[in-house]
């Protein structure tokens, strides 16, 4: 049933979406809130191209006001049609969108993205990278929420870098890997790890 779930449109939402949706919600700010941390995100049963983790984070954090940028190697009618369907979000350019869904190359370049305004720096873009995995940390990060140090599986250190220098404005990433969710937000400073 969950095979046959994944290829439609109108499958593969969350069961309970009250209950389903204030795990993620509290998942999404978890990891957000402690850079470096990774947690599981479950519920969703997305079509294929993407993960439970970024299906999981989409039906939570989107709704009809929400602006989606789906990047070409995960865009498809099937993902288009199960996002309308569950969130109502609509799909945009990346230059309008309020979250970005794509592998890291394919979501370059980043300077496309919003970075918020001085009156918003709110208003920025938020990107969901998908990764092969979390579990090989080549980045060390310091800054708001993390004690001392924590480490992370970044893509590439330099952008997020140059991402941390613009603070307050700059966008905000999390990081899907499976059902594995981690976070950086444009706050965090990034080093090479040890």
């Amino acid at each position: 049933m969950q095979a046959q779930a994944r290829n439609t449109v109108y499958g593969g939402g969350f069961a309970n979406p009250p209950v389903d949706s204030a795990h993620g919600f509290r998942a999404a700010m978890n990891v957000m809130a402690r850079p470096g941390t990774i947690q599981q995100i479950s519920g969703a049963v997305p079509p294929d191209g993407i993960s439970p983790a970024a299906g999981a984070l989409l039906l939570t954090l989107c709704d009809p006001e929400t602006g989606v940028y789906l990047a070409p190697d995960v865009d498809s009618d099937d993902l288009r049609g199960w996002l309308t369907f569950h969130t109502g979000a609509p799909v945009v350019a990346a230059e309008q969108a309020d979250f970005a869904l794509g592998s890291w190359a394919a979501l370059m370049p980043l300077d496309r993205f919003r970075i918020g305004t001085a009156e918003y720096p709110d208003r920025s873009a938020t990107l969901i990278v998908e990764m092969p995995e979390l579990d090989a940390p080549n980045a060390r990060l310091q800054g708001p929420g993390i004690k001392d140090s924590a480490d992370l599986t970044l893509p590439d250190l330099e952008a997020f870098q140059h991402n941390a220098m613009l603070y307050p404005l700059g966008v905000d990433f999390f990081f899907t890997s499976g059902s594995q969710l981690a976070a950086l937000p444009r706050s965090t400073k990034v080093t090479a790890g040890e």
